[in-house]
């Protein structure tokens, strides 16, 4: 299925969220309180809620709707006190979400804004952190998961200076991945964000649009810092059709001044390959990209190949492995989220060079939110899965 690069309509705004500790400040270069809760346990992600207490932070509660609500004019004080947002209690799959409609909306500290979030994606990390696979550096349960976040700023911190109520925004909410992410995330009405996560909006772009960008653009990006990649360099990519790698494609192109881009996909994606840029576009259903001739300065790996990839990469090269196994010369990293590195490629985006690709099977509304961590995690989405609208 071919995927969209989108247009979607943007809603009308509503209501705040969450906050949590952060971690360490790292700039890109570029060129338990008691609490009480409705219980919503439909697996399919109906709302059916009964009554139930956990021990915690503040309380968690939500009804799944996925219609748009009226929300309060921008710089109202009339921000509720509750939220609805998807919520776990337990590590494990898809059916530990449920939808609870009383979370209480989050304090904004000094550095922070308050966002009514409009647009969220989901990523890898998300399903894996709810699996557990990072519980020793995780924040407590219960847990709103969610990274990427595009809304509008209804509150601000009084050490906040560049951003203002009524500015349409997006990044990833947390700045190390892995390192106690914030126990309230994207996937909510509300949500509090440090200012310096966050960037201005492209003019362009919608919130559904913008919401898939932010983790998946600065793991690319990033990855090409830390690779060395520059202009007239070669790249194979690694899954480029998906979330990371159809941004990595681009920006490779787009942003760094490849000399060749090559990137595999399965069959029935290989022309959206051509359509971002990609010079050699490789079926890996059919051919093995390992054993090409020809070899790349730079392997991009987003899917898990890296013993393979390292078979592909010129001699000095370097070969990015995002998951699995890591074998010499390749190297993994962690994201880190930064709002100016965002506003750096804001230009690439707003002129069109660097295209946003959002799931043809979404955007899920907000009372799919398991459907879609469930597509997520068959490995098939192309692009970003994307939450919208959030009411």
């Amino acid at each position: 299925m071919e995927a969209a690069l989108l247009p979607f309509t943007t809603p009308s705004l509503s209501p705040p969220l969450f906050s949590s500790p952060s971690s360490s400040n790292n700039k890109l270069s570029l060129p338990a309180k008691k609490i009480t809760s409705s219980r919503s346990t439909n697996r399919k992600g109906n709302a059916t809620a009964r009554s139930r207490s956990h021990q915690l932070l503040p309380p968690l509660r939500a009804s799944a709707s996925s219609e748009t609500e009226t929300v309060p004019a921008v710089g109202s004080p009339a921000v509720p006190s509750k939220m609805k947002a998807w919520v776990y209690d337990e590590y494990g799959d898809a059916n530990v979400l449920r939808f609870d409609e009383e979370v209480v909306v989050p304090e904004v500290k000094e550095d922070q804004v308050l966002l009514k979030v409009v647009a969220a994606a989901i990523n890898p990390v998300d399903f894996k952190r709810r699996q557990g696979k990072f519980k020793a550096t995780d924040s407590p349960l219960p847990t709103v998961p969610g990274y990427d976040v595009a809304g509008v700023v209804v509150k601000v911190g009084s050490q906040v200076k560049g951003l203002k109520e009524g500015d349409e925004v997006y990044g990833n909410i947390n700045e190390k991945a892995l390192e106690f992410p914030k126990q309230f995330g994207s996937i909510a009405e509300y949500t509090a964000v440090e200012e310096k996560l966050l960037a201005i909006k492209p003019k362009n772009l919608d919130f559904a649009q913008a919401a898939g960008l932010p983790l998946a653009i600065e793991t690319a990006m990033q990855g090409l810092e830390k690779a060395g990649f520059s202009s007239g360099n070669s790249i194979l990519v690694l899954g480029g059709a998906g979330g990371v790698g159809s941004l990595v494609v681009q920006l490779a192109k787009q942003v760094y001044g490849a000399s060749k881009v090559a990137a595999t996909a399965s069959t029935g994606k290989l022309e959206l390959l051509k359509s971002l840029g990609v010079d050699l576009a490789i079926d890996y259903t059919k051919e093995n990209f390992e054993e090409l001739p020809e070899k790349f300065d730079v392997v991009y790996d987003a899917v898990g190949q890296g013993d393979k990839a390292v078979k592909a990469v010129k001699e000095g090269g370097s070969v990015v492995v995002l998951t699995g196994a890591v074998s010499p010369p390749g190297f993994r990293f962690v994201v880190t989220s930064d709002g100016s590195a965002l506003t750096t490629l804001n230009p690439f985006l707003e002129s069109g060079k660097v295209k946003p690709i959002v799931d043809p099977k979404g955007p899920f509304p907000f009372s799919k939110v398991i459907e879609a961590f469930s597509y997520l995690e068959t490995g098939r989405a192309t692009g970003k899965v994307v939450i919208y609208p959030i009411p």
